[in-house]
C-alpha cells in the first residue's frame, strides 16, 4: 500500500470541487454558508446511515461548521506524533489504523479498521499528541471539524456529541495491541501531564505569579513591540508574543543565562504553571517562531502597566530572572518526561540517565537498566491534596517515585501507618511480585510530582537486560556475570555495531583471571575504551586486600608454567607471563606510593622480581620486562629515603591545638600524614592544666589515656574526650583512631573519671578571637590572599590518597587499619575558611568597614573561582550566607546592586537542586588543575556505598566499584595537571599572607556569633 501524505492543517486535503452536490455549502466557510446549502447538506446527512445515530439538531449544528472532503487511496489523513487540529466523521469508504513502525513496514498489521458512522481525532481535546496514523484504504468521503468549531459543538451539545462519538474499545476488529494502547499503561493514569503545553499545576505559586507579573509589566512598559496584535493565516491573535524573541530578550537582558536552552528552560518554567501560554495550547515554550500570551492577557483585559508598576518591576527583575534560571532545569527536565518514550531523542535519553544515578531509589538498579528506565520513565503530576493514587487491592500496574511533595500510606484497618517523602518509592512490590496494591496512596500536601514506571516496561526492560547477559559458573555457582553491550566502531569511515562485555559481577579471584585474558594481553586490539582495569586497580582494597591480590598475580604468574605440557608453544607461556608483568606496572602507576608502604606489596614486588629474572634465562623477552621491575625498585628505596629524612621535620608542633598548623610549619610545604608519624597530643584536665604526649597519630584512644593519666597522676578509671567551644562532650572509645583528626574547629582533649565529666568546660583560648583582623585585611590584596588560599588547598589536596576516600566511606569496619587524615584535614580547612569568614564579619562593629569587609569577601570567593579553587569558593560563600552574616540586613543594603548580582550569581552557581546540577555542569567544563567541592565527593561516595550493595549471591557487585571509580577518577582528573602560581606582590607581603592564610582563628560557638551579630544589628522592635 503507497502511502501519500496529506498538509494536517485547517484544510488537511486536497477537494474535488463538485458545487451541484449537496455537499457544495460545506466546501465554504461556515460563515460564506447559505440557509438553503446548511439546509440541504443537513436533510442528506439525515438520510445517510453513518449518521442515523446523530441527534437531527446536531446535524444541522454540523451542517453549519463541518467541512466535507473525499479522499482517494492512500491518503494519511492523520499521523502519529503529530498534534490534533481536526476531528472526523467518516460517511462512506474505510480507513486503517496503524503504528508509524508499520506503515513504514508498509506490510505490518493494522490496529483496526473504521468505516462508514466511525468518528476518530478526539484527541484535540486532550491536546495530546497523536498515538496512531489513520490511512484510507480506498476512496472515502469524510466531514471535518476544526478544533474551535468542536469545541463549541461539545459545549452546547455534550450529551449528544458524547452518543454519537465512536467508542473505539468496542469496534469488533481491534487487535490486542490497539486495546492495549486505548487501555493504557496504567489505566486512568495514562492521560496525566503528557501534554508539555498543559499545566502541571492547578494554581501558580506566588513566585511564579510574580514572575510573570514582572516580565509582563517591563515588556509592556519597555518593549510593546514585543507583547502585540498578530497576524498569522488569517487569523488575529490578541496580546501576543513570538517565543524566540522573547529568547533574545532574555539573553540580552541577563547574560548570566549563556545558552539559548537555558532561556526556553525558563519560558517553559512559566508555561508549565499556567502563567503562560501558547496561543493555541499546543506546544511547550520552543525557541521557534510560536505565539505566547501571559495568562492576564488571555481575556484581552489586562491592566496596562502604569508607572509605579514599572518601577517596581525594574527593582524585581534581576531577582525574578535568578529564579526562572534556577527553575529552567527542572522545567526542561519535565518537557522530556511528559514526552512519549518512542519521541525522546538520545540526547534527552542522556539527561533523564544522569538525574537516574543521583535518585536512591534506583541506585540498586544496575547502570544498564537505569539507562533503558531513562528511555521509558514518565512524570505525572497532581494538584491537590487528598487525591488518591491507587488503593488498596487494586491491581499493580507503576511504580512511583516521589519527586516532589509527599504521600500517606494508609492499610485498612490501622489508618495512616507512614508518609513517604521526595525521593521515596513505592508501587514496586506489587509490580515484581504480580501482587494487588498492599496499601492505598493518598497525596499529602498540594502540587506533588512524580516519576512513574509502567508495569509492562519495567518487565520488558528486565526480559531485555536479562536476555543480554552471560554467567560463567563453576561448580554449579555463578562466578562471572557478563553484559553485552553494543558499540558503535568505525571502520574506514563507516560505522557499525559490535558487541563488547561489561562486567557486572564476579568472584575477585575470576575477574581477575578475566582481566588478565582480556585487557592485558597485547595481542588483543582495543577498540573501545574500557574503565574496567582502571575501575578494578582504584577499588580492589574493597573486596580484594593487597595480600590476597599479591598472591593471586603470583598463582597466576607461575600458572602458566605449571599448566604447559611439551606440545604447547613457549609463546603463550611468555605471553601469560607480560600480561601479569603489565598488569603489575599498571598498578604501580596508579598507585606507586602503595609499593613502598604496603609491606604485602613491598614483598610481593621483590619476589615477582626474582621469579622474572629467573625465567629471562628460558625466556629472554621477559628482560624489558626485567628492567621495568628493577626500575620500580629503585624508585621505592628513593622514596623511602625521602620519607626518612621528612619525618624528622614532620609535625613541627601545634600552635594553640589548631588542626591548622598539623603537617606544616609557617616556611614548610604540607607533608602527606602516615599512620606511622608521631605527634604531640595536648591533654586538658578539668582544671585546664595540661599534659602533652608524644605518640604515633594512629595511636588507639587507650594509649592516650594510659601516656597522660600517669604524668597527670588520675586513676584507673579515666577516660578521653572531646570538649567543644559550646561545652558539648564527645567521649571517645578504647578503640577509637586519629581522634586528632575528628576534633571540631576549636575542639580541645580532656582527660578525667567518668564520673567527673560533667565537671569539664572549655578553656578560654577555645571561644577563639575578639578582636577582627580587619586592619590587616585591609593592607592584603585581594588577588593575593586568594593565590595564598588557593595554593594552601591544593597542598591539602594533592596530600589526600584515593583511598583514604574509600577508608572514609566505608570506615574502620571495612578498612580497620585505614587512614583517613589527610581528606580529614582538607575537610576541616572547609569549615575552617568557612567560619573564618563569619568570625571576621560580626567582629566589626563599624558597618561602613563591614561593608568593606563584605565587597572583599565577594572579590575574594569570585578570585578562587578564577582560580578553580571550588573549594574555597563554596566555604567563603557558605560563610557569607551563614544566618549571623545574611542577617546583617543593614550591611546588605549598602552594598553595591553590581556586588548583590555577583553574589546572587554564586548562589545559583552553589544551588543543591537536582544534585548541584549547576556547578557539576560547570566543573565539567573546566581543564586542570581544580580544586573541588571535596564535601560533595564524600556525599556521592557515600551516597552509592549505602544505596548499593558490595555483594550479592557471594559476588562483587562491580557495577558498584565503576560507579565509586568515577568519582575516584574526577579527583584524578582534578590534579592531573600542576598548580603554578605566582604571587602578585613582593616576596615580603607574599609571605605574611601566606602565614595568615595558614593560622586562621575562627570562633565556631553559634551562640556567640549569634550574640556578635545581634551586637552588630539589634533586632527591630
Amino acid at each position: 500500500m503507497s502511502v501519500r501524505s496529506a498538509n494536517s492543517s485547517t484544510r488537511p486535503h486536497k477537494m474535488k470541487i463538485l458545487n451541484s452536490s449537496w455537499y457544495s455549502g460545506l466546501l465554504k466557510r461556515p460563515l460564506d454558508r447559505t440557509s438553503e446549502e446548511v439546509e440541504r447538506a443537513s436533510i442528506h446527512l439525515r438520510d445517510m446511515s453513518a449518521t442515523e445515530k446523530f441527534h437531527h439538531c446536531l446535524l444541522q449544528q454540523m451542517a453549519l461548521y463541518a467541512r466535507y472532503d473525499q479522499l482517494d487511496e492512500g491518503v494519511l489523513v492523520i499521523r502519529q506524533g503529530d498534534y490534533g487540529v481536526n476531528w472526523y466523521l467518516v460517511l462512506s469508504g474505510s480507513l486503517a489504523v496503524f503504528t508509524s513502525e508499520n506503515i513504514r513496514l508498509k506490510a505490518g498489521p493494522k490496529l483496526c479498521t473504521l468505516t462508514a458512522g466511525a468518528s476518530f481525532g478526539e484527541g484535540i481535546f486532550t491536546r495530546n499528541p497523536h498515538q496512531i496514523s489513520v490511512v484510507t484504504l480506498d476512496k472515502v468521503e469524510i466531514l471535518w471539524l476544526e478544533y474551535k468549531d468542536m469545541k463549541l459543538l461539545w459545549e452546547r451539545h455534550r450529551e449528544m456529541m458524547d452518543a454519537a462519538i465512536t467508542s473505539l474499545e468496542n469496534l469488533p476488529n481491534l487487535n490486542d495491541d490497539m486495546r492495549k494502547l486505548l487501555t493504557g499503561r496504567d489505566g486512568a493514569t495514562l492521560h496525566y501531564n503528557l501534554d508539555p503545553a498543559s499545566p502541571i499545576c492547578a494554581e501558580p505559586s506566588g513566585n511564579m505569579a510574580h514572575a510573570a507579573w514582572v516580565l509582563r509589566t517591563i515588556l509592556m512598559g519597555h518593549h510593546g513591540h514585543m507583547i502585540r496584535d498578530r497576524k498569522y493565516h488569517l487569523r488575529t491573535y490578541k496580546r501576543c508574543m513570538v517565543g524566540c524573541e522573547l529568547i533574545d530578550w532574555i539573553l540580552d537582558t541577563f547574560p548570566k543565562v549563556d545558552n539559548r536552552e537555558h532561556a526556553a528552560g525558563m519560558g517553559q518554567a512559566l508555561l508549565e504553571e499556567g502563567v503562560l501560554t501558547h496561543v493555541c495550547k499546543q506546544h511547550p515554550f520552543l525557541d521557534q517562531y510560536l505565539f505566547y500570551r501571559f495568562a492576564e492577557d488571555e481575556d484581552i483585559s489586562g491592566p496596562l502597566p502604569t508607572e509605579a508598576n514599572l518601577e517596581r518591576a525594574q527593582e524585581d527583575l534581576f531577582d525574578v530572572l535568578t529564579f526562572l534560571a534556577q527553575a529552567s532545569p527542572d522545567a526542561a527536565l519535565r518537557v522530556i518526561l511528559r514526552k512519549l518514550p518512542e519521541d525522546r531523542a538520545p540526547d534527552d535519553i542522556e539527561i533523564v540517565y544522569e538525574e537516574l544515578l543521583q535518585i536512591k531509589s534506583v541506585q540498586h538498579l544496575s547502570c544498564t537498566v537505569k539507562r533503558e528506565l531513562a528511555s521509558i520513565i514518565m512524570f505525572e503530576a497532581h494538584s491537590h491534596a487528598g487525591t488518591v493514587l491507587f488503593n488498596q487491592g487494586d491491581e499493580g500496574r507503576s511504580w512511583y517515585i516521589i519527586a516532589k511533595g509527599s504521600v500517606n500510606v494508609s492499610i485498612h484497618g490501622k489508618g495512616v501507618v507512614c508518609t513517604l517523602g521526595e525521593a521515596d518509592d513505592f508501587g514496586k512490590l506489587a509490580l515484581v511480585n504480580d501482587a494487588p496494591r498492599a496499601a492505598t496512596i493518598t497525596l499529602a500536601e498540594d502540587n506533588c510530582h512524580f516519576l512513574r514506571v509502567d508495569k509492562d516496561d519495567f518487565n520488558r526492560i528486565l526480559r531485555d537486560v536479562e536476555a543480554n547477559t552471560v554467567r560463567l559458573k563453576e561448580h554449579g555457582q555463578d562466578v562471572l556475570v557478563l553484559e553485552k553491550i553494543p558499540v558503535p566502531v568505525d571502520t574506514n569511515g563507516s560505522f557499525h555495531s559490535e558487541h563488547k562485555y561489561s562486567v557486572m559481577a564476579g568472584t575477585p579471584e575470576k575477574m581477575l583471571e578475566y582481566l588478565l585474558e582480556t585487557t592485558m594481553d597485547p595481542k588483543k586490539e582495543q577498540q573501545t575504551a574500557d574503565t574496567f582495569l582502571d575501575d578494578f586497580l582504584l577499588t580492589h582494597s574493597i573486596f580484594f586486600p593487597d595480600e590476597k591480590l599479591c598472591a593471586a598475580i603470583t598463582n597466576h604468574y607461575h600458572a602458566s608454567a605449571d599448566s604447559t605440557d611439551a606440545q604447547e608453544d613457549g609463546d603463550f607461556v611468555l605471553s601469560q607471563k607480560k600480561c601479569v608483568i603489565q598488569f603489575v606496572l599498571t598498578w604501580y602507576d596508579l598507585e606507586p606510593d602503595k609499593f613502598a608502604t604496603s609491606t604485602p606489596v613491598s614483598q610481593f614486588i621483590e619476589s615477582l622480581t626474582k621469579s622474572v629474572a629467573q625465567d629471562c634465562l628460558a625466556y629472554p623477552g621477559l628482560i624489558g620486562d626485567h628492567e621495568a621491575l628493577l626500575a620500580i625498585h629503585k624508585d621505592r628505596k628513593s622514596a623511602g629515603t625521602n620519607k626518612v629524612s621528612k619525618m624528622k621535620s614532620f609535625f613541627p608542633g601545634r600552635k594553640n591545638h589548631s588542626k591548622s598548623n598539623l603537617g606544616e610549619g609557617e616556611g614548610e610545604k604540607k607533608v602527606p600524614v602516615r599512620a606511622g608519624d608521631e605527634y604531640i597530643f595536648k591533654v586538658y584536665c578539668a582544671d585546664h592544666t595540661y599534659t602533652s604526649v608524644r605518640l604515633p597519630i594512629a595511636s588507639s584512644v587507650r594509649d592516650i589515656v594510659l601516656g597522660a593519666r600517669d604524668k597527670l597522676c588520675l586513676g584507673h578509671d579515666s577516660v578521653l574526650c572531646e570538649v567543644k567551644s559550646n561545652g558539648e562532650r564527645v567521649v571517645f572509645k578504647d578503640q577509637d583512631r586519629f581522634v586528632i583528626m575528628s576534633l571540631s574547629l576549636n575542639g580541645r582533649l580532656f582527660i578525667a573519671p567518668r564520673e567527673h565529666l560533667d565537671a569539664l568546660t572549655p578553656v578560654p583560648e577555645q571561644e577563639g578571637p575578639n578582636i577582627s583582623t580587619m586592619p590587616v585585611l585591609e593592607m592584603m590584596s585581594t588577588r593575593e590572599l586568594a593565590i595564598q588560599i588557593t595554593l594552601f588547598d591544593w597542598e591539602l589536596f594533592a596530600a589526600v590518597p584515593e583511598q583514604e576516600m574509600m577508608n572514609k566511606v566505608f570506615g574502620t569496619t571495612l578498612f580497620p587499619s585505614g587512614i583517613s587524615a589527610n581528606l580529614d584535614h582538607i575537610l576541616f580547612r572547609f569549615d575552617q575558611l568557612q567560619y573564618w569568614i563569619v568570625t571576621e564579619m560580626v567582629l566589626v562593629l563599624n558597618v561602613s568597614k563591614r561593608v568593606q569587609l563584605l565587597r572583599k569577601f565577594i572579590k575574594l570567593a569570585q578570585h578562587c573561582k578564577e582560580l578553580n579553587n571550588y573549594h574555597a569558593f563554596f566555604a567563603i560563600t557558605m560563610g557569607l550566607a551563614h544566618l549571623a552574616v545574611s542577617r546583617l540586613s543593614q550591611t546588605w543594603e549598602k552594598l553595591t546592586s553590581k556586588m548583590k548580582k555577583t553574589f546572587s550569581e554564586f548562589e545559583i552557581l552553589m544551588e543543591p537542586a537536582r544534585n548541584h546540577r549547576t556547578y557539576r555542569q560547570t566543573i565539567s567544563t573546566l581543564t586542570p588543575p581544580v580544586i573541588p567541592y571535596m564535601p560533595l565527593l564524600i556525599r556521592d561516595m557515600t551516597f552509592t556505598n549505602e544505596g548499593n550493595k558490595t555483594y550479592y549471591d557471594n559476588m562483587v557487585n562491580f557495577e558498584k566499584m565503576h560507579m565509586i571509580a568515577q568519582t575516584l577518577r574526577t579527583v584524578r582528573f582534578c590534579r592531573s595537571q600542576p598548580l603554578e602560581l605566582e604571587s602578585v606582590d613582593t616576596p615580603k607581603v607574599g609571605t605574611d599572607v601566606r602565614t595568615y592564610v595558614r593560622n586562621l582563628h575562627v570562633i565556631d560557638n553559634q551562640r556567640i556569633l549569634t550574640n556578635l551579630s545581634h551586637k552588630c544589628e539589634p533586632r527591630k522592635g
